[in-house]
């Protein structure tokens, strides 16, 4: 893989996402990392997954920051290459929001997209 591929299969984390994960993290012994994952389904076609862990798998891509660790296996990364993974906290709610450049629909709630 060339270095602009691998560049765009690059996917970035936030302060406040790194902040926040750090923070469920703390209060979840055994538990090392969140992993997301994209899944067929959802109301646009795909839906993202985000699970608590406690290791990484052979295909893992680890994007670790402040003490967090997201890992992103192989598969979800084709997907999510080029994503800002963020934690926003508005007057709608709080929640983690991937920005997918891939993504030509995504549904209101936030949780799925088509390419």
């Amino acid at each position: 893989m060339g270095a602009d591929a691998k560049t765009a299969m690059k996917v970035e984390m936030t302060d406040a996402a790194a902040k926040r994960i750090a923070r469920i993290l703390s209060g979840e012994p055994g538990k090392t990392a969140l992993r997301v994952s994209v899944e067929g389904g959802g109301c646009s076609g795909f839906s993202y997954k985000f699970d608590l862990v406690d290791g990484r798998n052979d295909d893992d891509v680890a994007i670790e920051k402040d003490g967090a660790t997201i890992l992103i296996d192989d598969l979800s990364l084709v997907y999510m290459g080029g994503s800002v993974i963020d934690f926003v906290d508005d007057l709608m709610g709080q929640s983690f929001q991937i920005r997918n450049p891939n993504a030509v629909a995504s549904c209101g709630c936030g949780t799925s997209f088509s390419i």
